[in-house]
């Protein structure tokens, strides 16, 4: 039985992780990108494992923590193979990727870190950005790290309503003036 899909080989598939990492707004985790590259019935989740360990090994992706990123060099090769992959099989990786490059957007300008001390509380550093700037850098003091992943939480949810109740107390007028 002929394989199934456009993806035929390592090497299609090498060429489809290229084109997708390329393309995505930040690093992504593996999950994501086994997402992505399931726009092709040709892809298995431990072939896509081979093909990227072997990427890494060749510099052509880097791997931090759990995310993976293009380098310089696997942009070039992409850049000069990307024709090799169907025109079907790129447009659906480019509509699958807008709502994924939305998320990694929101989550760049959207963060919460914590910071253990050594008196059992923590430091809660929230900041907020849009496309050029930083709009909002808070550290607040929380009695323990339970709290400040609640606080975290809270604010990854809905930024907007932390930044603009901020603007309005530091707007009031001071009613105790006469």
């Amino acid at each position: 039985m002929p394989p199934i899909g456009f993806i035929q080989d390592d090497l299609d598939l090498k060429l489809l992780v290229l084109y997708i990492m390329d393309r995505a707004a930040g690093p992504i985790t593996f999950l994501q990108l086994f997402e992505l590259a399931l726009c092709d019935a040709g892809v298995d989740y431990f072939s896509l494992a081979q093909a990227v360990d072997h990427m890494v090994a060749t510099g052509q992706l880097t791997k931090e923590e759990d995310r993976y990123a293009i380098t310089e060099k696997g942009r070039r090769n992409s850049q000069i193979c990307e024709g090799g992959l169907p025109r079907s099989v790129r447009r659906h990786c480019d509509d699958n990727l807008i709502q994924v490059n939305a998320a990694l957007r929101r989550e760049s300008q959207v963060r919460a870190r914590i910071m253990d001390r050594e008196d059992g509380t923590a430091t809660l550093c929230l900041t907020l950005e849009d496309d050029s700037s930083p709009l909002l850098h808070l550290a607040l003091l929380s009695p323990g790290r339970e709290q400040a992943e609640r606080w975290a939480a809270a604010f990854q949810s809905d930024p907007s309503a932390l930044y603009m109740n901020i603007i309005k107390l530091l707007d009031k007028e001071d009613t105790n003036e006469t």
